[in-house]
């Protein structure tokens, strides 16, 4: 941990700097795959790799005030950037009136994926701010990602010229 303490790997700490770690390097293949026909999306998710990274800096000083003390918090005007990309992109896309299927373009399914990923690591936050003081702005950032990955993916399969599937009730 920053500070220098030592944990156990299998700590909730430690599973929660994971997670944002995992979703981190899920946005880096989804960035791979979108860069050369996304440009102005690729540089939005590269600052959201950066948030991430502040967030995951934040997670392991927890157990260290002092340590925490010196580190960049994570601003709320990059949530505020986060809902301005949704509305942006929600504008182009039919409001859902049924559940969908993770499915569509390579993409989109790797934002989806991003998506679940995300939603995970914030259950872990849940948890871990039930053992700490976790960050407020930390925990609506991840839950507002994980929507945004949802409109993003939508987005993404609209661009491509495929259609929402619709989940039916059988």
């Amino acid at each position: 941990m920053l500070g220098g303490k030592r944990v156990s790997k299998s700590c909730l700490e430690m599973e929660a700097i994971g997670e944002v770690d995992e979703l981190n390097s899920w946005l880096g293949i989804l960035i791979e795959e979108i860069e050369d026909d996304f440009k102005k999306e690729t540089k939005k998710l590269r600052e959201v790799q950066k948030d991430l990274f502040l967030i995951g800096a934040n997670l392991a000083s927890l157990q260290m005030p002092k340590t925490k003390s010196k580190l960049a918090d994570l601003q709320a005007c990059r949530l505020v950037n986060l809902e301005k990309w949704i509305d942006a992109m929600e504008k182009d896309l039919s409001k859902l009136k049924s559940f969908i299927f993770y499915t569509g373009s390579e993409e989109a399914v790797k934002a989806f994926y991003a998506r679940a990923i995300c939603r995970r690591a914030e259950r872990v936050m849940i948890a871990l701010s039930e053992k700490y003081e976790v960050n407020q702005l930390i925990k609506q950032y991840l839950n507002r990602l994980s929507d945004l990955l949802f409109v993003l993916a939508r987005w993404l399969n609209k661009q491509e010229g495929v259609n929402d599937v619709r989940w039916e009730k059988i």
